[in-house]
């Protein structure tokens, strides 16, 4: 079978050369700075380094090492123990989720702060979505007492969904007590791994304490982890595209080092959220440029082996609007087009405070409709129909031509939200916007999403789990 796919490329192999080369500069010239008293003794006694106030430069040698002891591929499983993916070889896949502090609800959009509940239904909204393949963190809980809503939120997530899980914890100080969670409801958690946390870096330079000691912890339990960081370029990064690109690469091998000192073969994906900072406004926003140095950051990943994690271009509009309609669209097709493998934050407005469930909707048709782009199609002799043409010849139509009958099903794209209406047809069905039929297809969904049939039986224990925490 012959089949033709477009395909996005950025950067030959001189140019991927000499942005390796930069990095390896930053490195090994600047450093970074390493906040962790116990990481940064280990870094010094086992790749025998001396830090000066705390900051600590990679030779070259070392990153090298580093890029080549990390595995190329990560298998990752769900809650049943059923393998799922293998991030790495496979095409890019698609999760939902930040840590918002509103809920968008679907019926007006009106914004509340962000419950336990809406932790429930965004969790169980997601799992109904076929082209959700992991659910990331989708909110901060806040109708808890504070001290509790990491506790609260992971045991929404993880027993709302049998998907893979990847975790942001908001306390740094929690994430231990989350752990002990999983395990006591769970099990062991690294010998098929279904929950991936994720950490970041602070830019620029800074390997805070809260994350490498919480990527320890997770790599010590066999877990994959997720290192990304975060730019806002012309504040914590250089506002040109290549020195973001050269400082946010900089970050993710140090990153690396750091896992693979920690434990030879600790798998881990790479990537990056390089956001432009708006100085008039103060507020954050992505660009074009942002995707482009995804892109990038991709292609360098591919370059190194790595698995990688990318941006979902998500947090730039109002909620489900023309504003995140452009920005979802152009970073889940770039992606796709490119080489990355895990994009787990979509469904957030507002500068990321708030995630909108109808966001989730709508972006869940966009790739249903960029995989048909990314699939391409077959250029083969039955395919290309030349005996069917032969047959009908000039004037005539295809309607009961072989390919026809057989693919008309299924030979174009058909939306799942919104019906292919006749100007007539519209007008009789009261002439509904197209956001109108987006709110009632969301309203359905949520209130049809799956429930695992252990959902009882893990609230259950974690709650007493919970419980006994607490006292």
């Amino acid at each position: 079978m012959n089949n033709v796919r477009p395909r996005l490329t950025m950067m030959n192999e001189e140019q991927i050369q000499e942005a390796h080369k930069n990095v390896l500069r930053v490195l090994s010239e600047t450093g970074v700075r390493v906040d962790s008293p116990s990481i940064l003794q280990m870094l010094e006694l086992k790749l025998g380094l001396k830090s000066q106030d705390r900051i600590i430069k990679f030779p070259p040698e070392i990153v090298e090492a580093a890029i080549k002891s990390a595995p190329r591929t990560i298998d990752v499983y769900d809650r049943r123990g059923e393998h799922k993916m293998n991030l790495g070889e496979d095409r890019l896949r698609f999760g939902t989720g930040v840590t918002a502090l509103f809920y968008q609800n679907p019926v007006d959009e009106t914004l509340d702060i962000f419950r336990r509940k809406n932790f429930q239904d965004l969790v169980r909204l997601s799992s109904g979505l076929k082209h959700y393949d992991v659910i990331s963190t989708v909110g901060i809980v806040r109708d808890v007492p504070e001290e509790l809503t990491d506790l609260y939120g992971s045991l929404e997530h993880i027993s709302n969904t049998t998907k893979p899980l990847v975790l942001l914890v908001s306390d740094e100080n929690r994430f231990p007590d989350v752990m002990q969670m999983f395990e006591a409801l769970h099990g062991d958690l690294g010998s098929k791994p279904f929950i991936i946390p994720y950490f970041n870096p602070v830019s620029p330079l800074v390997m805070n304490a809260g994350t490498v000691d919480k990527m320890k912890i997770s790599i010590e339990r066999g877990l994959p982890i997720i290192f990304s960081n975060y730019s806002m370029a012309g504040a914590s990064t250089p506002l040109t595209p290549a020195g973001t690109l050269t400082l946010l690469m900089a970050e993710l091998l140090a990153g690396l080092v750091i896992s693979q000192t920690i434990k030879k073969g600790a798998p881990i994906l790479l990537g990056m959220l390089p956001v432009y900072f708006d100085m008039r406004t103060m507020l954050n926003f992505y660009d074009p440029q942002s995707i482009l140095i995804s892109v990038a950051c991709s292609e360098m990943m591919k370059h190194y082996g790595i698995p990688h994690c990318s941006t979902s271009g998500s947090g730039t509009g109002w909620g489900m609007d023309l504003i995140s309609a452009d920005t979802y669209w152009m970073n889940t097709l770039a992606l796709l087009l490119s080489h990355g493998h895990l994009a787990p934050f979509i469904g957030d407005s507002l500068g990321s405070k708030s995630i909108s469930p109808t966001t989730i909707v709508h972006v869940h048709e966009i790739i249903d409709q960029a995989l048909r782009l990314h699939d391409g199609f077959q250029l083969d002799d039955v395919n290309s129909a030349i005996s069917e043409i032969a047959k009908v010849g000039p004037g005539k139509n295809f309607l009961n031509q072989p390919s026809t009958l057989k693919n008309y099903k299924n030979g174009y794209y058909t939306s799942n939200i919104y019906p292919h209406h006749s100007m007539e047809k519209w007008q009789d069905a009261g002439s509904p916007p197209a956001r109108q039929v987006l709110r009632e297809k969301t309203q359905a969904l949520l209130a049809s999403a799956p429930i695992p049939d252990d959902y009882d039986d893990l609230i259950g224990r974690g709650e007493e789990f919970i419980k006994k925490y607490a006292s």
